[in-house]
């Protein structure tokens, strides 16, 4: 259809800089909220997208929805409810999805009893905020 976009999508930002179709501006810049709200302020973009970038945009939606940027795509909510694993664990109990049994640990001295509690090992230790590929 002319005019539409390629539904493929490449992880090689040479890719998009050759290709503009695919995008108007390419910018290489860290991503920090600073930077982030930097650029939103200079392009005024319809909104980001910030499931896509890794695990930094995702620690930075809430703080950019908070800012006034538009997410597009998963809410910063939703990320935060999908990230943090006493929100996961409340939205399973409350849509009455079976879970294994989990606790939050904060204290490595509690390991032991932690354990215990959740039936034995073997255990599956992981930490919140980890569910974005590795950019």
């Amino acid at each position: 259809m002319p005019g539409s976009r390629p539904s493929w999508s490449t992880n090689n930002p040479e890719t998009v800089s050759t290709d503009y179709d695919v995008c108007d501006r390419l910018v290489f810049d860290e991503i920090s909220l600073e930077s982030v709200l930097e650029l939103c302020d200079r392009e005024k973009p319809v909104g980001v997208v910030v499931s896509m970038g890794g695990q930094i945009p995702n620690n930075l939606a809430k703080r950019l929805a908070q800012a006034g940027v538009p997410i597009l795509g998963t809410s910063a909510e939703n990320i935060d409810r999908a990230e943090d694993r006493s929100k996961f664990g409340a939205l399973l109990d409350a849509l009455k999805i079976a879970q294994p049994r989990w606790e939050a640990l904060t204290d490595t001295t509690l390991t032991a009893e932690i354990v215990e509690r959740v039936g034995g090992y073997p255990v599956l230790v992981r930490p919140s905020y980890v569910l974005s590929a590795p950019r």
